[in-house]
């Protein structure tokens, strides 16, 4: 395997989506600007189940046995330049999102955590986390595929899916809500719930996602729902709100070990995607939830459902959806119920 140049390029809803057809339009855009640095690095991709490589610095082969990836070494050169664009609703709580194309027109999303977090957590076992979190394959999880890992800086390399966000089509996209009719919004509810379930209790370790919300779950062309940028929240700041308020449940603020992420917080996050999915409303600072539950309790689904779509003339799914959002968020941790529970209910609405 030879030398993989990583190398961000530009997008835009402006720019043509990335097929052979209009690749050399891509290669023009693309920079090496995921990070200003001139010095050697590594970057670690998969190269399959069974083909397990280690590229030293020249370029020759060597047998790694201890992973399921492939380590090539690359340099990113181009210092102080900036990407034409980067992937939309690309700046997160944890860092910034480029389209990227490794060797051989191979499309991948890296995620460029930022600096001072990386500065923050350091000795925190990034490559040990991420190669634990590699080893998921689910329908409704985004693999990840590697990562690169340099004195600062921290790459992790992601599946390309070609679509949007729930959250791009629920509330910024003007003809998303007519492209989520209610069947479609029950398949995605049930495909959320199972990618969850998946990482929760079939998992090893198990991972808990840490922030379940519509900007975190993709969308493709089959209203397939698949779940990214989970188990990161050991990179993240405990204290910072951005990107989570709203969609954790209060008992995260608390210090010690009542607090934080775990998988009763990754319900409520659930609860509240379901909310959103009902109404068509973010849930800003948590106002949509203590403005839904009292509807949702007193049955006037008329009064909050997406007034985009029509009604459904069977209302008994909806219902229950709402039912279930209701014990998502609306409950202690103790009492919400398991994500094994969560699943069996929506997908019997999902039939």
């Amino acid at each position: 395997m030879s030398t993989q140049e990583l190398s961000a390029i530009g997008y835009d809803n402006k720019s043509p989506k990335f097929n052979g057809n209009n690749y050399a339009w891509w290669k023009n855009r693309i920079q090496n600007v995921i990070m200003g640095i001139d010095y050697e690095c590594w970057l670690v991709v998969k190269n399959g189940p069974n083909i397990i490589l280690k590229t030293d610095v020249e370029g020759n082969q060597v047998p790694k046995k201890d992973s399921e990836l492939v380590i090539a070494d690359y340099k990113l050169l181009e210092k102080n330049a900036k990407a034409m664009s980067i992937l939309q609703q690309a700046i997160g709580r944890l860092g910034t999102t480029y389209a990227a194309v490794l060797d051989k027109d191979e499309l991948v999303v890296a995620k460029r955590i930022y600096p001072w977090l990386v500065l923050s957590k350091a000795g925190l076992g990034f490559q040990s986390v991420i190669k634990s979190l590699s080893l998921a394959q689910h329908p409704n999880i985004v693999p990840i595929l590697g990562f690169s890992e340099a004195p600062g800086e921290r790459i992790i390399l992601m599946e390309y899916v070609d679509t949007m966000s729930l959250d791009f089509y629920l509330h910024q996209h003007v003809d998303g809500p007519s492209l989520l009719g209610w069947s479609q919004r029950l398949k995605i509810a049930a495909g959320i719930a199972r990618g969850v379930e998946y990482l929760h209790e079939k998992m090893a370790p198990q991972v808990v996602h840490g922030c379940v919300k519509p900007s975190n779950v993709l969308v493709d062309v089959e209203f397939c729902p698949k779940l990214c940028d989970y188990g990161l929240s050991f990179l993240a700041s405990k204290n910072e709100k951005m990107g989570l308020l709203g969609y954790v449940d209060e008992e995260y603020w608390l210090e010690g070990k009542s607090g934080g992420a775990c998988k009763e917080s990754d319900v409520y996050g659930i609860g509240v995607v379901l909310l959103e999915l009902l109404t068509g409303k973010r849930n800003e600072g948590g106002l949509l939830v203590g403005w839904v539950l009292p509807l949702i309790k007193e049955m006037r689904y008329s009064e909050f459902l997406d007034p985009r779509i029509e009604i459904p003339s069977n209302m008994k799914p909806i219902v229950r959806l709402g039912k279930v959002a209701l014990a998502c968020v609306g409950n202690s941790r103790k009492t919400r119920p398991k994500i094994t529970q969560i699943v069996s209910i929506l997908d019997s609405l999902d039939d």
